[in-house]
């Protein structure tokens, strides 16, 4: 997959405790995203935070799961954030991709 140029970031802010049917609910939105073929998420354990409660959380850790592709795509899994978020933050930022690159072999990387 080529990714370059201008894309959209999506970041999802959740509680770490949140979950879809007894499984961690960034789990749910990590696999949802690959199955729909977006280009990678990475999810973040945040050490403390606060959000719309205004209560500042260091035992129920805040989480953040960053997914980056083109607008189209990322515009296109939205229907499925906004059913699984309930409770939490969802952000869209205009980025510019400089590389995406995987590695060339199962576990190898350039010389």
């Amino acid at each position: 997959m080529k990714l370059q140029g201008s894309a959209l970031r999506m970041t999802i802010f959740i509680g770490e405790d949140d979950s879809w049917h007894h499984k961690p609910l960034y789990h749910e939105i990590v696999h949802r995203a690959h199955n729909a073929g977006l280009a990678g998420a990475t999810v973040l354990r945040g050490c403390e935070g606060f959000g719309a409660s205004s209560r500042v959380h260091t035992s129920r850790m805040p989480i953040a799961i960053i997914i980056v592709d083109a607008e189209e795509k990322i515009r296109g899994f939205l229907p499925q954030v906004e059913e699984l978020v309930d409770e939490g933050l969802v952000i869209l930022d205009p980025v510019e991709v400089i590389r995406y690159a995987g590695r060339t072999e199962a576990g190898e990387g350039r010389a």
